[in-house]
């Protein structure tokens, strides 16, 4: 849409005056003035209203980077017709910012290569794109902004610190109790025999109780012990506070995928990832801390954490009231070990029963307290 300066609001007000005034006093000279205005604003649609004939592709390299570490952008502009196409200056949206970047005048079937580094100093899934231009005439009458391109997305993750991977173990031994979760295929121990179900692994076929019992037994298998961790983030902070317990979250949460061991990722807000651990599920994990949004008003132990779940865990905090140490401390029986970073002072969580709390004052400080005692 084309809009008019307040230089070409002016003429077009005075044209209009000066075209009524000509026409009510019959002097030729204000309708030529009053002409000429119109023309001039005539000639500024045009010249505005005309889309720069030119394709545009962009690259990201990495697509997903870590807060602060660099990031490129490859803007590749073409000129696909058979006449040259003038120079001209645009804008390449990134996030809430604008880059301006002059692209030269280009012959027919040419291209133009330009490379900038793109902002990650914010944690965040950033769109970059599309190309704005920002079109005007040479008297100033009237722009348009037009776009093109296309539209790329910057995953900027949390700041990960170097973390000796937590402990914490699923005891899943059937001499031990009752299994807390389904069987994982490939298991070694012998939990029990039952009835074949259809996709049980035909080489686990009980040969004897299937003849003792006239249908189909399989022995039904699984691990003894399950290393796994979660991790609980307070989402109810925000600003400075909130990014520093992003990034120690992220820092466990990765040396636990790094370790082959399942992770589970939790917030207050009401996140809740839950990863089988592995290289593959870093980017899962990273990718739902990077657009975790604060949630006022939430409680810091949520109620799934309250009714399954065991392993080492660990919360990741600012602080709390006693209603928080009292649910901290209801989960003491179920996970083990228990572990609590807290950034300032601790407050009202220390002495939880079972729990070791670490006093830290950013991501960098909680790294060397954890890796001077995990070993």
């Amino acid at each position: 849409m084309i809009r008019l300066t307040r230089r070409g609001t002016g003429v077009l007000a005075g044209t209009v005056v000066l075209f009524a005034f000509g026409q009510w006093a019959g002097y030729p000279f204000f309708l030529a003035i009053a002409g000429a205005g119109a023309g001039a604003l005539v000639a500024a649609v045009v010249l505005t209203g005309r889309r720069p004939r030119v394709a545009v592709t962009r690259e990201i390299y990495p697509d997903r980077v870590e807060r602060g570490r660099p990031a490129m952008a490859t803007l590749r502009v073409r000129n696909p017709t058979g006449r040259r196409h003038g120079a001209f200056s645009a804008g390449d949206r990134i996030g809430g910012g604008v880059r301006a970047v002059r692209i030269r005048a280009l012959a027919p079937n040419a291209e133009a290569t330009h490379h900038y580094e793109l902002p990650t100093a914010r944690r965040g899934r950033h769109q970059v794109g599309p190309l704005t231009l920002d079109r005007g005439d040479p008297l100033g009458l009237g722009h348009r902004r037009l776009t093109a391109g296309e539209i790329a997305t910057l995953w900027v993750h949390p700041r990960v610190h170097v973390m000796h991977p937590p402990g914490g173990g699923r005891p899943r031994h059937h001499h031990e109790g009752t299994a807390v979760d389904d069987r994982l295929r490939g298991s070694f121990d012998l939990r029990e025999v039952r009835e074949y179900v259809l996709g049980d692994e035909v080489r686990h076929l009980h040969w004897k109780a299937t003849a003792r019992t006239g249908q189909l037994m399989v022995r039904d298998y699984v691990d003894p012990d399950q290393p796994r961790f979660t991790a609980l983030l307070d989402s109810r902070l925000e600003g400075s506070l909130l990014e520093e317990v992003i990034d120690i979250t992220a820092s466990l949460v990765t040396s636990a995928a790094h370790a082959d061991r399942p992770a589970r990722l939790v917030s207050s807000g009401g996140l809740d990832l839950d990863t089988s651990g592995g290289v593959q599920a870093v980017r899962p994990l990273l990718d739902a801390l990077c657009v975790l949004e604060p949630a006022a008003g939430a409680t810091l132990v949520p109620e799934q954490l309250t009714r399954g779940g065991v392993g080492g865990f660990a919360v990741v905090t600012a602080g709390g009231t006693p209603a928080d140490r009292a649910a901290l401390a209801a989960l003491r029986d179920r996970y083990t070990p228990l572990v609590v970073f807290v950034l300032g002072p601790p407050g009202s969580l220390t002495g939880i029963p079972g729990a070791t709390v670490f006093e830290v004052s950013d991501a960098a400080d909680a790294a060397r307290r954890w890796n001077a005692v995990a070993r």
